[in-house]
């Protein structure tokens, strides 16, 4: 859900209505008082989406809060790879692992695929994660298809009005 991606020139698949679901995911969170993790994903020093420049901040529409939630960077598609969000996860004593954001077939699937092989039980919210028209498929059959393909061998597929976080 950053910048350089949210409003980049080509436009993600219902964009308002995904950011607007993760944002109630957000305040269902903090309701129940659990950490939210915010991944942002940058490329080399000499790159537009260089660590700090603007194009990889947050979409300042998004309501995470600096002063309490995790933002970290990574540089693979996975949120594992090289962060250190497994090591924040095990010290909180956090198994369930709620997945939401971009890009469907990039970033969402290999977080999915790496949490449910670390041992954590991922849950993919179905209506809360997007991408991005492709030459060869529709954002919208990226985004089904992943659903699918995930549902069951690596995730709990729920949509955003279905999911409760509880207080453990």
């Amino acid at each position: 859900m950053q910048v350089g991606l949210f409003n980049g020139a080509d436009k993600p698949h219902d964009a308002l209505r995904v950011l607007a679901n993760i944002n109630r995911l957000i305040e269902k969170a903090r309701h129940s008082q659990i950490p939210i993790f915010a991944a942002r994903h940058t490329g080399p020093a000499d790159s537009p989406f260089a660590p700090g420049t603007p194009l990889t901040q947050l979409v300042p529409e998004l309501k995470i809060d600096n002063s309490h939630d995790k933002i970290f960077d990574k540089t693979r598609p996975s949120c594992f790879s090289g962060t250190g969000l497994g090591d924040w996860l095990h010290q909180k004593s956090i198994d369930e692992l709620v997945i939401a954001g971009m890009k469907t077939e990039f970033c969402i699937d290999t977080t999915c695929r790496a949490a449910a092989d670390l041992g954590f039980r991922p849950v993919l919210i179905s209506d809360a994660h997007t991408t991005m028209d492709t030459p060869i498929l529709p954002a919208p059959a990226i985004i089904a298809h992943h659903n699918r393909t995930l549902n069951g061998p690596f995730v709990k597929l729920i949509s955003t009005d279905e999911y409760e976080f509880w207080h453990q």
